[in-house]
């Protein structure tokens, strides 16, 4: 079969190309921002367009007659409203533009990926919406199949499940907003498995299905069980008061416009308060058999010196973020502020005065706006790679015009050089997928 799926390169998307391929399927792939996926799943066809964009029956015409698909699963969504994002237009009206579209297409089968708590009442537009969603698919003349999954455990990690791990790499003791939240978990593979079936007509149609565990954890076992996958030694978990939670929330949620998608952002928040807990009957009658409990899905994916890394990195990559905008910044507005100061650093460099007020003005103005940018999640790859460059220049410009600087007891240049490195490093760390 030819099957499109929507969302194609994320955590469970990704998977489900996978599993569809190994399984002999056509796989074509949707997201909105392609380039990186055609390099890692070069078997998989893909298309290019945001979900934003795809508001309307019309527009959906033109992709479904791309994509030529006898099936459609749909694996995308958003936490949250931000700057990148829009919850109503990608989880609500893409979708329901979509299922009107899909008649017309030749769609038959529509397997939609969902979520446990997903109802049109829920107390968050991240639900809401999907529940919406769901609603219009079961009222609707297509063949289909809900999935509703747990928390789900994957090799890739992002959103929730990556902050577990970082969570659970924490040094000295580990911090835990709702540590008492009850979740049930699945294993991705089991996730790309049961679409698998779907798609070849192995599971019941018109039905919605919950993939969890038979047991749930707390956040806490979920966290203590994670760090002890990453081989690490036990320590302490310490609970965060509520208000500080919904403050980290909050802050997250102004990160968010910036187009930083922070796993703190409150609507993370009130789905951990809620828990994820899901029914494994429905499933288990069809198919005989249970999924994979958390400690399962952990044994089959032992973890990595790359995961250790991944771990411990991820809770750092803010804080770097931070140190490089501050210290770009205030060295910009010292040198505004101290200009002739600054001046004097190039006597005897053999400039005009005229040159040294333009050298220092300019260079401290782009300070300022390197240090600016790069707290904005789209420009933060090249405002980092700015800082190396003009890091660069610095030195050069030392070097030649002002070489006793390298001696100089504060070490005005040599102190360059660690600060670029760590822009370097931050250039690096800032992908989300």
């Amino acid at each position: 079969m030819r099957v499109l799926v929507l969302g194609g390169y994320g955590v469970i998307g990704a998977e489900i190309c996978c599993a569809l391929i190994a399984a002999g399927h056509d796989v074509v792939g949707l997201g909105r921002s392609t380039a990186a996926a055609k390099l890692r799943l070069p078997d998989v066809g893909w298309i290019t367009r945001d979900l934003r964009d795809l508001q309307t029956t019309e527009a959906w015409r033109v992709v479904l007659a791309e994509a030529r698909a006898d099936v459609i699963i749909n694996a995308a969504g958003v936490l949250q409203d931000g700057a990148r994002d829009d919850v109503v237009a990608v989880q609500e009206t893409a979708m329901l533009a979509l299922y009107a579209a899909c008649g017309g297409a030749g769609v038959r089968k529509f397997v939609q990926i969902s979520a446990t708590r997903a109802t049109a009442d829920a107390s968050t537009v991240f639900m809401s919406t999907k529940g919406r969603a769901d609603d219009a698919l079961r009222g609707s003349t297509l063949d289909w199949i809900i999935f509703r999954p747990g928390l789900v455990i994957a090799r890739d990690a992002y959103g929730g499940t990556a902050l577990v791990r970082a969570l659970a790499a924490m040094p000295l003791v580990t911090v835990l907003a709702y540590p008492e939240s009850r979740m049930q978990t699945v294993d991705v593979a089991d996730v790309a498995a049961a679409a698998v079936q779907a798609v070849e007509g192995h599971v019941p149609e018109r039905a919605t299905y919950d993939l969890v565990e038979d047991g749930s954890h707390s956040l806490r076992d979920i966290v203590v069980a994670f760090r002890a996958w990453l081989g690490l030694p036990p320590q302490r978990v310490v609970a965060v008061p509520d208000g500080v939670a919904r403050l980290s929330g909050r802050i997250a949620d102004v990160l968010g416009r910036m187009g930083w998608r922070s796993p703190l952002r409150s609507t993370a928040m009130e789905e951990t308060i809620a828990g994820v807990a899901g029914d494994p009957g429905p499933w288990r009658r069809v198919t005989g058999a249970g999924l994979s409990s958390l400690n399962a899905t952990l044994r089959r994916r032992p973890s990595t010196v790359q995961e250790r890394w991944f771990a411990r990195l991820y809770l750092l990559l803010p804080v770097v973020i931070g140190m490089l905008s501050l210290f770009w910044i205030v060295s910009g507005l010292v040198g505004l502020a101290r200009i002739d100061a600054a001046k004097r650093v190039l006597d005897g460099s053999g400039l005009s005065d005229g040159v040294k007020t333009f050298a220092v003005a300019s260079g401290a103005v782009a300070d300022v706006v390197l240090g600016v940018a790069i707290l904005w999640r789209w420009y933060a790859r090249r405002a980092a790679l700015g800082m190396v460059g003009l890091s660069l220049i610095y030195l050069a410009g030392g070097t030649v015009l002002t070489p006793h600087l390298w001696a100089d007891p504060m070490g005005p240049l040599v102190k360059v050089l660690p600060a670029m490195m760590l822009a370097l490093v931050a250039a690096q760390l800032v992908d989300d997928r």
